[in-house]
């Protein structure tokens, strides 16, 4: 059983409950003032997604929660879920999500970091598109 919202996901499965939240993934563009940007979900913790949830409409800015990526991008090689800080931000808007490095580097924390040039940007897009996939 699942409740699902633009913003939040609930999933009940033999009677263990998974939370996840909707974040965004920013990649930097090298040369460009705005990042590539994936809309993904978040797996959090039933206290930090309760805590999430109570300050929803009023943020406490500056507060971020750990949590599990639990998306795979269509144009990167599997290998998740990634360990991640989500961090809250004001105005009802998405939270951001910080990867942390893994070992070995993976291509979606290697790209988070160090960014993607305009053409590969271009690529990522071209492909998803193509897809007719509903990652944003």
């Amino acid at each position: 059983m699942g409740k699902l919202s633009s913003d939040l996901c609930t999933i009940t499965q033999d009677g263990e409950v998974a939370r996840f939240i909707r974040t965004v993934l920013e990649v930097p563009i090298v040369g460009a003032q705005d990042p590539f940007v994936w809309g993904v979900w978040v797996s959090l913790s039933e206290k930090s997604y309760a805590r999430y949830v109570s300050t929803y409409d009023n943020p406490v800015e500056g507060e971020g929660f750990f949590g599990w990526l639990c998306n795979t991008l269509p144009v990167y090689p599997p290998g998740g879920p990634f360990a991640a800080d989500v961090l809250v931000q004001p105005n009802r808007q998405r939270p951001k999500l910080v990867l942390h490095e893994t070992e070995p580097l993976h291509p979606l924390v290697a790209d988070q970091r160090d960014g993607i040039s305009i053409i590969r940007a271009q690529e990522i897009a071209e492909a998803v598109m193509h897809r007719g996939s509903n990652v944003a």
